[in-house]
């Protein structure tokens, strides 16, 4: 991973992926031909696009290396989600229903790293860090509700799942739009803690040097004795 700049890779893919899209929708006006390989095509870009948002998201907070499993496990799912689409674009004939759900799944999953990896990215201090605990907790929830509406036959039964996805969701939406407030906010005490441990360290560096320095004077005085 660090020989491999994750971030650049999906930034680049981002680019030729809208690119690509913006050919395509010039050639369609000047043209006026659109037929299904265009529209192939053009989902293809989309889902390139898509996947590199997603892989961005979770390669900036990689590199911070203040976390390995979640944003590795966003880039996994969002790379097996878009090979996914890419057959069902491309080479999808019979409708599997398993198929269908493992695909959801993956991009669930993927969205769901993929925004968590972002709200990691503030710094936040201690008295700030329950939104973090709670965006956690409610993204997860959401998911695990998602993924039972996926793989359950008896949810449109279940009045209940949908307000309370409902509740998440307005959760979500708070705490995502908090969260770089509070990083705004911790940005002073953060800076002024890590002053405060540089002196700490840089003391007790001096002390070592200090005790070094003794006991070198100390060698010299006992050898010039001698």
């Amino acid at each position: 991973m660090s020989n491999f700049n994750l971030k650049k890779f999906f930034l680049y893919l981002l680019i030729i992926s809208v690119g690509i899209s913006a050919l395509i929708g010039i050639g369609v006006i000047l043209i006026g031909n659109f037929g299904e390989l265009e529209t192939k095509v053009l989902l293809t870009t989309l889902t390139v696009t898509v996947t590199s948002i997603l892989g961005l998201a979770c390669g900036a907070y990689l590199e911070t290396r203040r976390g390995r499993l979640l944003p590795i496990t966003g880039i996994a799912c969002a790379l097996v989600s878009a090979v996914m689409w890419m057959f069902i674009i491309w080479a999808w004939r019979d409708q599997n229903d398993t198929f269908v759900k493992v695909l959801m799944s993956s991009t669930l999953f993927a969205a769901s790293c993929s925004h968590l990896s972002l709200l990691s990215l503030a710094r936040l201090e201690k008295k700030f860090m329950w939104s973090r605990y709670a965006v956690h907790l409610a993204v997860w929830s959401m998911t695990a509700l998602a993924m039972f509406l996926i793989w359950s036959t008896l949810w449109h039964d279940n009045d209940l799942v949908g307000r309370v996805m409902g509740v998440l969701s307005i959760v979500i939406g708070a705490l995502t739009v908090i969260t770089p407030v509070f990083h705004k906010l911790s940005g002073t005490g953060l800076e002024s803690t890590a002053i405060d441990s540089e002196i700490e360290r840089l003391r007790i560096r001096i002390g070592e040097l200090e005790a070094k320095k003794a006991e070198i004077a100390g060698t010299k005085l006992r050898a010039s004795d001698s």
